[in-house]
């Protein structure tokens, strides 16, 4: 009803028992605490907390513009309401590793599974436009050593992020993330990676768990999930999905509601009433309150003195 009964413990477990069974875990992006919920119910491994969503649901853009703050209290409410992993993106970690530690311990608190943090410079920029940098190899392990020191249950996942293949080219990228894994990285994310000899490099060359991000209109080309199973990818991201599907259904919907007059039009399209209900358990509330708050005031005893 009011959260998931499995403890953040047990979905960091099955995270790490995931990337160990060797198979693909897809993790869409959640929009929100309701969208987690219908990922859930169709049957995916886990869900993901998006930078890039919750800056573009501020209407702000993906440019370090949000806080931890904001982040960890999202990647809270998204948690709460699933037994699914949550894995969530941490940017480049909020400021100096002191901050990266504080992230790390937040977003624990927050009940997330695991984050990914990113070897660009802070402020960062969309993993997919022009214009990023990253900072020294140096800087980003020392991001990488505060985020595990500061983690306090161990199966919470560190996944390092490496934007270097669009500044400095593939062989930097693979270089940089060997070094990230043996700095204690759990997991690498190979950020904005071509095609599939590219991935397939990445995979022959770290023995770590790899991370594959499928978004659209980015510099990746769009791969299925047998392909990337066939390549060795543990686990796949769709971050900005399901709030591109829902933003233009809003905008389709906000032009004939102005052009019609009326929403009549629309209402086979929209999601049911009942199925709303059925999706946030407004029955399982109602039991809940009919067998605690709903009940008759006991009759004074007529024979009491």
């Amino acid at each position: 009803m009011l959260s998931t009964t499995a403890s953040a413990a047990s979905r960091r477990a099955a995270l790490r028992a995931g990337l160990r069974a060797g198979r693909l875990l897809r993790f869409p992006g959640a929009v929100s605490p309701l969208t987690a919920r219908l990922i859930e119910e169709h049957g995916f491994d886990g869900v993901y907390v998006s930078g890039a969503v919750i800056a573009a649901d501020l209407a702000l853009p993906d440019i370090g513009l949000t806080t931890l703050t904001e982040v960890a209290g999202r990647s809270q409410q998204i948690a709460r309401v699933t037994g699914l992993p949550a894995l969530v993106d941490a940017d480049t970690g909020f400021g100096e590793p002191m901050n990266v530690a504080r992230t790390v311990q937040a977003l624990e608190d927050a009940g997330a599974a695991g984050c990914h943090i990113e070897d660009q410079v802070s402020p960062k920029r969309c993993g997919h436009l022009d214009g990023k940098a990253v900072v020294a190899p140096a800087e980003m392990l020392r991001r990488i050593a505060a985020a595990v020191a500061a983690r306090r249950d161990p199966d919470f996942v560190i996944c390092a992020r490496t934007d270097a293949r669009a500044v400095e080219g593939l062989d930097a990228a693979i270089g940089r993330a060997r070094a990230y894994a043996d700095a204690g990285a759990d997991m690498i994310f190979p950020e904005a990676l071509a095609d599939e000899s590219e991935f397939a490099a990445a995979r022959s060359a770290l023995g770590v768990p790899l991370l594959a991000n499928m978004t659209e209109f980015g510099r990746s080309r769009l791969l299925g999930a047998q392909t990337l199973a066939n390549l060795g990818v543990n686990v796949v991201i769709y971050p900005v999905t399901l709030l591109r599907m829902a933003m233009g259904a809003v905008e389709r919907a906000l032009a004939t509601l102005h052009e019609a007059g009326t929403q009549a039009g629309l209402v086979e399209s929209m999601q049911t009433r009942d199925r709303l209900y059925e999706v946030i358990d407004y029955a399982g509330y109602n039991v809940f309150d009919d067998s605690i708050f709903n009940w008759d005031r006991p009759r004074p005893d007529s024979r009491a003195g």
